[in-house]
């Protein structure tokens, strides 16, 4: 059975270390989005919190950063740019680096199909590739293929973060917040362990902070 939410503004503000006014863009969506889709409990919120508060940088970003520079190319994607001379030609432009690092996954055509730009990661937890767009669509019943950056706006942005907790990956990820998996949690997301020790320590000061101040309550 679904529950409602109810969690201070002061706590959810303290949980994703944000500011007085993301908080309120932000708040009452959140509280929605973790009610429809039962991030109810302090594990599962703090959980939530950490993953959301990274990807997002505190609520500050909700479109991926694709501005990378030949260095960091290399490092992030060494086998589609192996070499200096091959990082130099995508360095600093986000949409021709999207459509290549992107190209024939997730759903997406080929770089010359502008999918991979198209489809980049939107959202609190940054959903990417056109085969997630189609499944928030069939979800939602609201076109998101066509229209992607519905994903920048504050409702969807949460929305699409809790939908994908629940069923963007193979398993919903309540079930091993309940286990306090944040390892796991964090490759179902990232599809790596790229900032897992901020992501732990999120987790740890956001489970401090609902439990001194009396945890989540919720209503059926």
């Amino acid at each position: 059975m679904t529950t409602d939410v109810f969690l201070s503004k002061d706590a959810v503000k303290r949980c994703l270390r944000t500011t007085d006014g993301l908080v309120d863009v932000y708040y009452n969506d959140i509280l929605t989005g973790c009610s429809k889709f039962d991030i109810n409990t302090d594990k599962r919120l703090s959980a939530f919190f950490a993953q959301i508060g990274h990807e997002s940088a505190n609520l500050s970003r909700v479109e991926e950063n694709l501005n990378y520079s030949a260095e960091r190319l290399m490092q992030v994607w060494p086998t589609r740019f192996p070499d200096r001379t091959t990082a130099e030609l995508y360095a600093r432009k986000p949409q021709m680096i999207a459509n290549v690092v992107y190209a024939n996954r997730m759903g997406n055509g080929g770089k010359e199909t502008g999918d991979g730009w198209k489809y980049r990661g939107r959202g609190l937890i940054q959903i990417t590739g056109k085969r997630n767009y189609e499944r928030l669509t069939e979800y939602f019943n609201v076109d998101f293929v066509e229209e992607p950056d519905l994903l920048l706006e504050p409702k969807w942005s949460v929305l699409s973060a809790t939908w994908f907790w629940v069923y963007g990956a193979s398993t919903s990820l309540n079930i091993l917040a309940d286990k306090e998996d944040i390892v796991t949690i964090t490759k179902r997301i990232n599809g790596g362990v790229h900032g897992l020790t901020d992501r732990m320590r999120r987790y740890a000061d956001c489970l401090k902070i609902l439990l001194s101040s009396g945890g989540v309550f919720v209503r059926e």
